[in-house]
């Protein structure tokens, strides 16, 4: 895997690529975002939910620390600069937001022996489940059905879930 660094990082001297930041629900890609965005954060004072804050450098970053996204678009709506968006595509069909991958480390409380059942209670589109009904073992996340919307991060006890952009590629490949 080839790593790039932006040429905004080049010029603040950032030659090793540094961990992706999460950026706003349909930002463009990573390079295109830092040249674009202006910084001016007008994306998390629309933001209704109070996720988005200003991030490294000032750009702008999701935080579930506080809350979920609900993909109200409202921070798309703001953005002057074409940072984020297009929602649809040429069709008129709603863009998926994002392609971040659910993860659930060893720190998991059900992985260690204690029952915890918060993340599948908040889990609305029912990505997280136990396998055993009791509640132990560490919960099995379905990737292709969550969404992003990081529902489950804040309330969990030990900040043992994390969303992090896709490193494999979705595409379905075949026998030609």
């Amino acid at each position: 895997m080839v790593s790039t660094i932006s040429r905004a990082g080049f010029l603040r001297g950032q030659f090793q690529p540094q961990g992706t930041a999460l950026r706003p629900p349909w930002a463009i890609p990573e390079t295109d975002f830092t040249e674009q965005c202006s910084r001016t954060l007008d994306c998390a004072a629309a933001c209704p939910e109070d996720i988005i804050v200003k991030g490294r450098s000032g750009f702008p970053e999701i935080s579930f620390t506080g809350g979920e996204c609900t993909f109200c678009g409202e921070c798309v709506a703001a953005c002057r600069t074409n940072a984020l968006g297009p929602l649809l595509d040429r069709n008129g069909r709603k863009l998926p937001p994002w392609n971040l991958e659910p993860s659930i480390s060893s720190a998991c409380l059900s992985t260690n022996g204690i029952v915890c059942r918060v993340c599948p209670e908040k889990c609305d589109a029912r990505a997280i489940r136990f396998e055993h009904p009791a509640g132990h073992g560490k919960p099995a996340i379905d990737p292709d059905a969550c969404t992003g919307c990081g529902a489950c991060i804040a309330p969990c006890p030990v900040g043992a879930i994390t969303l992090s952009p896709r490193q494999r590629d979705n595409l379905q490949t075949g026998a030609a």
